[in-house]
C-alpha cells in the first residue's frame, strides 16, 4: 500500500512563504512523477507544480517564479517552497503520486489527504 502524507500548511501572511513537505511510504522502488496540486473552495483542483524523477519540472502560470517544486528520489519527498504567497493561493494543497513502481507492478494516481494554506492579514 502506497501513502502520501502532506505536511507545513499553515496561516501566512500575504508576501511570507511556507514550505511543504510530502513524504510518500510503502514498498515503493521508484517514483516516477510528483507534485502538487490544490483547491480553493467552490473550485475546481489544479495543477500547481509537478516534478519527474529526471528533475524536469512544471508550474501553473499562477505561481510560476513564486513556487519552487523539489524532490528526494532517495528519502520518497517532495517539496514546495512558496514564496510571495498571496490570498488566492488560500486553498487545500493536496500531494499527488504517479507511476509509482512497487513489487506489485506499476501503480498510478497516489493523493495525499491534503494540507491547509491560508494567506491572509
Amino acid at each position: 500500500q502506497v501513502q502520501l502524507v502532506e505536511s507545513g500548511g499553515g496561516l501566512v501572511q500575504p508576501g511570507g512563504s511556507l514550505r511543504l513537505s510530502c513524504a510518500a511510504s510503502g514498498n515503493i522502488f521508484n517514483i516516477y512523477g510528483m507534485g502538487w496540486y490544490r483547491q480553493a473552495p467552490g473550485k475546481q483542483r489544479e495543477l500547481v507544480a509537478t516534478i519527474i524523477s529526471g528533475g524536469t519540472t512544471n508550474y501553473a502560470a499562477s505561481v510560476k517564479g513564486r513556487f519552487t517544486v523539489s524532490r528526494d528520489n532517495a528519502k520518497k519527498m517532495v517539496y514546495l517552497q512558496m514564496n510571495s504567497l498571496k490570498p488566492e493561493d488560500t486553498a487545500v494543497y493536496y500531494c499527488h503520486a504517479d507511476r509509482v513502481v512497487t513489487p506489485l507492478g506499476t501503480l498510478y494516481d497516489y493523493w495525499g489527504q491534503g494540507t491547509q494554506v491560508t494567506v491572509s492579514s
